[in-house]
Protein backbone atom coordinates (compact mmCIF):
# COMPACT_ATOMS: atom_id res chain seq x y z
CA UNK A 1 0.00 0.00 0.00
CA UNK A 2 2.78 2.50 1.03
CA UNK A 3 4.37 1.55 -2.64
CA UNK A 4 1.33 2.64 -4.17
CA UNK A 5 1.07 5.93 -2.31
CA UNK A 6 4.34 6.83 -2.80
CA UNK A 7 3.97 5.84 -6.65
CA UNK A 8 1.29 7.77 -6.79
CA UNK A 9 2.29 11.15 -4.97
CA UNK A 10 5.52 10.94 -7.67
CA UNK A 11 3.45 10.35 -10.69
CA UNK A 12 1.17 13.59 -9.04
CA UNK A 13 3.97 15.78 -8.81
CA UNK A 14 5.44 15.39 -12.26
CA UNK A 15 1.84 16.16 -13.24
CA UNK A 16 1.38 19.23 -11.30
CA UNK A 17 4.83 20.29 -12.75
CA UNK A 18 3.98 19.84 -16.34
CA UNK A 19 0.66 21.75 -15.69
CA UNK A 20 2.12 24.13 -13.92
CA UNK A 21 5.28 24.28 -17.58
CA UNK A 22 2.15 24.37 -19.46
CA UNK A 23 0.65 27.10 -18.21
CA UNK A 24 3.81 29.23 -18.05
CA UNK A 25 4.30 28.44 -21.71
CA UNK A 26 0.29 29.64 -22.71
CA UNK A 27 0.98 33.18 -20.79
CA UNK A 28 3.80 33.68 -23.88
CA UNK A 29 1.54 32.37 -26.33
CA UNK A 30 -0.07 35.38 -28.17
CA UNK A 31 -3.38 35.07 -30.08
CA UNK A 32 -2.02 37.92 -33.17
CA UNK A 33 -1.23 38.31 -36.60
CA UNK A 34 1.97 39.04 -37.79
CA UNK A 35 1.99 40.79 -41.11
CA UNK A 36 5.26 42.83 -41.33
CA UNK A 37 8.28 41.02 -42.35
CA UNK A 38 9.82 42.44 -39.22
CA UNK A 39 7.94 40.30 -37.19
CA UNK A 40 8.74 36.97 -38.41
CA UNK A 41 11.11 36.37 -35.43
CA UNK A 42 7.44 36.87 -32.97
CA UNK A 43 5.67 34.28 -35.73
CA UNK A 44 8.50 31.88 -35.28
CA UNK A 45 8.47 32.05 -31.81
CA UNK A 46 5.01 32.04 -31.61
CA UNK A 47 5.16 28.54 -33.31
CA UNK A 48 7.63 26.76 -30.88
CA UNK A 49 5.30 27.74 -28.36
CA UNK A 50 2.89 26.45 -30.03
CA UNK A 51 4.58 23.18 -30.86
CA UNK A 52 5.63 22.50 -27.22
CA UNK A 53 2.25 22.96 -26.12
CA UNK A 54 1.09 20.15 -28.48
CA UNK A 55 4.04 18.21 -27.18
CA UNK A 56 2.40 18.51 -23.85
CA UNK A 57 -0.82 16.88 -24.73
CA UNK A 58 0.20 13.31 -24.25
CA UNK A 59 2.12 13.19 -21.24
CA UNK A 60 -0.62 15.17 -19.32
CA UNK A 61 -3.36 12.88 -20.73
CA UNK A 62 -1.28 10.00 -19.38
CA UNK A 63 -0.29 11.35 -16.14
CA UNK A 64 -3.38 12.58 -15.36
CA UNK A 65 -4.77 8.72 -16.02
CA UNK A 66 -2.49 7.24 -14.14
CA UNK A 67 -2.89 9.48 -11.27
CA UNK A 68 -6.28 9.03 -11.24
CA UNK A 69 -6.56 5.31 -11.84
CA UNK A 70 -3.87 4.35 -9.02
CA UNK A 71 -6.08 6.77 -6.36
CA UNK A 72 -8.89 4.95 -7.57
CA UNK A 73 -7.19 1.57 -7.13
CA UNK A 74 -6.03 3.01 -4.20
CA UNK A 75 -9.20 3.86 -2.16
CA UNK A 76 -10.72 -0.07 -3.62
CA UNK A 77 -7.79 -1.52 -1.10
CA UNK A 78 -8.46 0.68 1.43
CA UNK A 79 -11.99 -0.40 1.52
CA UNK A 80 -11.28 -4.01 0.74
CA UNK A 81 -9.17 -4.41 3.63
CA UNK A 82 -11.57 -2.32 6.13
CA UNK A 83 -14.89 -4.64 4.46
CA UNK A 84 -12.73 -7.66 5.48
CA UNK A 85 -11.05 -6.81 8.47
CA UNK A 86 -14.28 -6.96 10.41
Amino acid sequence: MTALLILWAAITVVLVVLLIYRSTLSMQESDQLFIDVSESHMEKEQALILRRLERLQWPLRFLGGASGLLILLILAIWLWRGLTAS
